[in-house]
């Protein structure tokens, strides 16, 4: 690999965006364990963001008020356009932050999720002006964006923006080739500029750690003791400028298995590699709704539909014809809460979507697969 900006970090990141949870609000104990394989293992960087309920206050909790401060590195967010109805709301999140997480500063700040339909909001809001005030006070180490648009908009921002320091991409071998999200695109136009890529989303919300039953044969035969999310972020973390990559993990077994092979990490070797193009073009082939269960969606919903749960059901039947399984999961999800055949078409959801998923059809096939 070529010299870069966090070319020394481990490889392996701690997303705090999908903690273990109790039946009210997080697991402090359990994110306590978690935090302290990670830090054993030699890994230090973590990522939450304003918008992640209850996750800065875990940080606090697990990490900061048990960890020196040299000892790690914390990455948070402001969001523009969720829960920020103005100029001031947008940048008290970052005095918002500052105090749930106790950091004292923070080693990355990101510009929340860029996209076509929401980037104006950081330049009308002064967005950039304001973190750039707060790096030259030393409450900012380092400052990106992470981006889930177009390709020429990542040209055009970081052509205006050449000062970022790094980038977040959403990176997996699913999306390599995904015109919508723009994968490969989007790394090589980050490279071009020589910027530096923090991964996220490189099992795709989870997705990859149950891939297609022909991906899971394909990976089988090559070796049945490689876990699958184990193929997702070794191939993220194997390609050239990566800072580190990002993995959600929401239990003690997941943390496990990553730092079982993110530990003492080995790029994709050559054979490895070309199983990946055939997964690549297995999962082309895949209709499976392509959701990272991010939750965005879900924020306004008027008819508060579980939007993600829906089509992790509609998931199992589609992917791999669990459908009494994909029922049970319906079930499950619609209880108390609002059903796919509740949808009015507002769209807010499709709006606020970083898949870029066309919401509102697959909510009306979803009610036609499970209600009737």
């Amino acid at each position: 690999m070529s010299d870069y900006f966090g070319k020394d970090i481990p490889k392996l990141g701690f997303g705090l965006m999908r903690l273990p949870k109790k039946v009210i609000g997080t697991d402090i104990e359990q994110t306590k364990l978690m935090v302290d394989k990670f830090m054993d293992a030699g890994f230090t960087y973590f990522d939450t963001a304003y918008v992640y309920i209850g996750s800065e206050e875990a940080a606090k909790k697990a990490l900061v008020e048990r960890y020196p401060r040299e000892s790690y590195t914390i990455a948070t967010k402001l969001n523009a356009f969720l829960l920020a109805p103005n100029e001031k709301a947008a940048k008290n999140q970052f005095y918002t932050s500052l105090e749930r997480t106790g950091a004292g500063y923070f080693d990355y700040y990101l510009l929340h999720a860029l996209m076509d339909n929401n980037y104006t909001k950081y330049d009308k809001f002064h967005i950039w002006d304001f973190v750039r005030e707060q790096k030259e006070k030393g409450l900012i180490k380092h400052f990106g964006f992470s981006f889930h648009g177009s390709p020429k908009l990542l040209e055009n921002l970081l052509n205006t923006h050449p000062e970022v320091d790094f980038i977040q991409l959403q990176i997996n071998y699913a999306d390599w080739e995904n015109r919508k999200v723009a994968s490969r695109d989007n790394y090589e136009i980050a490279r071009k500029h020589g910027k530096s890529i923090v991964v996220m989303e490189p099992v795709k919300g989870g997705a990859l750690a149950n891939p297609p039953a022909a991906v899971k044969k394909l990976f089988d035969d090559y070796d049945p003791n490689m876990s699958y999310a184990s193929w997702a972020i070794r191939f993220a973390a194997s390609l050239d400028g990566i800072i580190t990559v990002l993995s959600g993990m929401s239990n003690l077994a997941q943390m496990e298995d990553n730092l079982s092979y993110m530990k003492d990490f080995k790029p994709l070797n050559e054979e490895e590699q070309k199983i990946i193009r055939q997964a690549q073009r297995i999962m082309g082939n895949s209709s499976a709704i392509p959701c990272t269960a991010c939750h965005y969606c879900t924020k306004g919903c008027p008819k508060e539909i579980p939007i993600p749960e829906i089509f992790s059901a509609a998931n199992k039947h589609i992917g791999n014809g669990q459908m009494d399984e994909a029922m049970s999961d319906y079930k499950k999800a619609a209880e108390g809460a609002g059903k796919a055949s509740d949808c009015i078409v507002c769209k807010q959801c499709e709006q606020a979507c970083p898949q870029h998923i066309k919401i509102t059809e697959h909510l009306k096939k979803c009610a036609e697969m499970f209600e009737n």
